[in-house]
């Protein structure tokens, strides 16, 4: 059949849908990779809204070592747990980041 090469990039967005950083790895780097969020969490604070994917417990610590907490929904197999409204409202504001993603796709 063939060779297959693939990338994948790596976007952190505002509220307003404006890039502040990304990151471009090979296929098959796991998205919750350590490297990847140093480099995208170079010079932030506050809060970081991701999707489900990227819930893991080495992450959220390194992530809160540099001041930054990583909030994301629950997986189905998980306890559930309670959260702000504030933190529900902003994290359906990841069509923001998936808006992106698709105007990308669809420009490439």
């Amino acid at each position: 059949m063939g060779w297959f090469f693939s990338f994948k990039l790596h976007l952190l967005c505002n509220e307003r849908g404006e890039l502040v950083n990304f990151c471009l790895t090979k296929g098959n780097v796991d998205d919750r990779n350590q490297k990847i969020f140093s480099v995208l969490s170079n010079g932030l604070f506050g809060k970081l809204y991701a999707d489900k994917g990227y819930i893991s417990a080495s992450l959220f610590e390194i992530l809160f070592n540099k001041s930054i907490r990583l909030v994301t929904g629950i997986k189905k197999n998980m306890k559930n747990r309670l959260m702000s409204v504030n933190d529900k409202i902003l994290l359906r504001k990841r069509s923001i980041i998936e808006a992106i993603n698709g105007e990308l796709k669809n420009i490439c």
